[in-house]
């Protein structure tokens, strides 16, 4: 059997699990061992799974429990708290492995380039779901005063977002909405909901089941607009899909409902484009232009609406963000890579390979996670010429480097005990879990230091 073989992993999302799981059975498989490192800048693992969920869609994180089977399989170790470029650099990686896997992800919002998009009361989407999930980097508080709010996007993230805005905070008690964020909600007087979307109804981007979430909210009444349908011209074509046809069912069934006793609105807005914000000293209004379809795609009508509202929240997309001494793609916000192995623009780079939405941008889902890693997986596994050369192996070698640094990592067994005592917490009032937020309070129960 060949010497075993040491990959480093830098994010411990489902891009870095399945990786992980992925290298380690294709490695198998010919016969040779690996000893895979996971590190992870948060404290607990799952990445957007945990932090970019909707804490009312449990479905969805059920994904956790395969996840989870690959931590405790003894797969990987796992080093929680553990900031790629501070706490470890890419020299130590050098150092200690043949190679090492990027899965960072990505978790900033997308710039939207119109005017006044920079005014207060104007917001990333990406940061608001950050403090609705519990992420210990974001502030406690979020400022929830308007009453008239846009949500700009057609994705279910944007649907994500206008569901959690309108829907009545006791409605999430079950969940394992953090507590601080329900306090946050419950102050919050918002009225009605707008979400914006450039193309038609036809042409959206969310699923049928986040849409018929949206349907079930109580006390919400939905509005659509009549001269938002009929409009494409390709729209007996779209409906050929299943998925679309099942869209344009449920809309439809909603332009047929009676409203106006609800105490608060959906509004589904569609061709409109943002055109600018509008305000002095805030939010005051949204200004979209009506857009028609084209045989070329898309077109502005050079009809304007101004949709008064004092908050707006962009959902038009996730972007990544750059690493130390890794090359980035600043256009298109991913580490420049063919097939996976790390390029620097004239030729790849030894021992340096990327995976998930670092390597392709923020599309697609699980299977396109799965089948990505795969395609990285067997990159990797063919550049044996071109592997980096390490010291000769000791399993303390990086536990000892981040103990002379002074960082508090968390462990598999640390995960296994926070989210035990999430469950705990959850478990006398009828919920999933209460989700501990603090950063220094997720160390010390990981690390049993209370």
């Amino acid at each position: 059997m060949s010497a075993p073989l040491r990959i480093a992993v830098i994010g411990a999302g489902p891009a870095g699990i399945y990786a992980a799981d992925i290298l380690k059975r294709s490695a198998a498989e010919q016969g040779r061992d690996v000893f895979i490192d996971l590190f992870e800048h948060l404290p607990a693992p799952y990445g957007l799974v945990r932090y970019g969920v909707a804490p009312d869609h449990p479905r969805i994180k059920g994904i956790i429990a395969a996840l989870r089977e690959v931590l405790q399989a003894g797969v990987v170790r796992l080093f929680g708290n553990v900031r790629f470029g501070e706490d470890i650099t890419l020299d130590d990686l050098e150092r200690h492995y043949h190679g090492v896997i990027f899965a960072t992800g990505a978790t900033r919002d997308a710039p939207l380039e119109i005017p006044g998009i920079e005014l207060h009361g104007s917001y990333g989407a990406a940061d608001f779901v950050s403090w609705y999930d519990g992420h210990p980097d974001v502030p406690r508080e979020w400022p929830l005063e308007a009453k008239e709010i846009a949500v700009i996007g057609n994705g279910n993230v944007a649907l994500d977002v206008a569901r959690m805005l309108v829907k009545h905070p006791e409605d999430l008690l079950p969940t394992e909405v953090p507590p601080n964020v329900v306090d946050g909600l419950e102050a919050s007087p918002v009225t009605d909901v707008h979400v914006f979307g450039r193309r038609g109804p036809l042409n959206v981007k969310f699923t049928p089941l986040e849409l018929r979430e949206l349907g079930e909210l109580r006390d919400v009444d939905m509005i659509l607009h009549d001269d938002d349908f009929g409009v494409d011209p390709d729209e007996e074509s779209l409906k050929q899909n299943k998925q679309i046809l099942v869209i344009s069912r449920v809309l439809e069934q909603w332009r047929q409902r009676e409203t106006g006793t609800a105490s608060r609105r959906l509004h589904l807005h569609f061709w409109s484009r943002p055109d600018a914000v509008l305000g002095e000293d805030g939010v005051e209004a949204l200004r979209i232009e009506r857009t028609r379809p084209t045989e070329q795609g898309l077109e502005g009508t050079g009809e304007f609406r101004e949709i008064p509202v004092q908050a707006v929240y962009r959902a038009v997309g996730y972007f990544s963000s750059p690493l130390q001494d890794v090359p980035f793609d600043e256009r298109r916000g991913v580490i420049p890579n063919i097939a996976g192995r790390v390029h620097d623009g004239s030729r790849p780079l030894p021992g340096m390979y990327a995976t998930g939405w670092i390597k392709r941008g923020p599309v697609g889902l699980i299977g396109h996670t799965k089948s990505d890693a795969k395609e990285t997986v067997e990159q990797l596994l063919g550049d044996e010429h071109s592997w980096w050369t390490p010291e000769a192996y000791d399993e303390q070698a990086v536990p000892q480097l981040l103990a002379e640094r002074g960082v508090a990592w968390t462990d598999i067994a640390g995960w296994i005990r926070l989210d035990e005592h999430e469950i705990g917490l959850g478990e006398p009032h009828g919920r999933a879990r209460v989700k501990v937020v603090p950063r220094d309070e997720m160390i010390a129960v990981s690390r049993d230091e209370r």
